[in-house]
């Protein structure tokens, strides 16, 4: 019966193993994700700042043009 235990540990400590060592390779492998994910956050930040919306610009470019809507307005 004493071999039948120390086989039966054995093999759980070798599925504890496995499953250690598969876990890691998650834990590793979603270390990475995360990291590729922050790259790719700050390359949409980027693309956001570079295509803000307009409308303060619009205002200002609306009273550089008055001058031409008034005129267009008298013709």
């Amino acid at each position: 019966m004493e071999i039948d235990a120390w086989f039966t540990i054995g093999i759980a400590g070798l599925i504890i193993a496995a499953t250690a060592l598969g876990l890691t390779r998650v834990i590793l492998h979603l270390i990475a994700t995360q990291r590729t994910l922050s790259q790719v956050l700050g390359g949409v930040e980027a693309v956001d700042a570079r295509t803000s919306t307009v409308p303060a610009v619009v205002s200002s470019v609306n009273e550089s043009l008055r001058p031409v809507r008034e005129f267009t307005d008298t013709v």
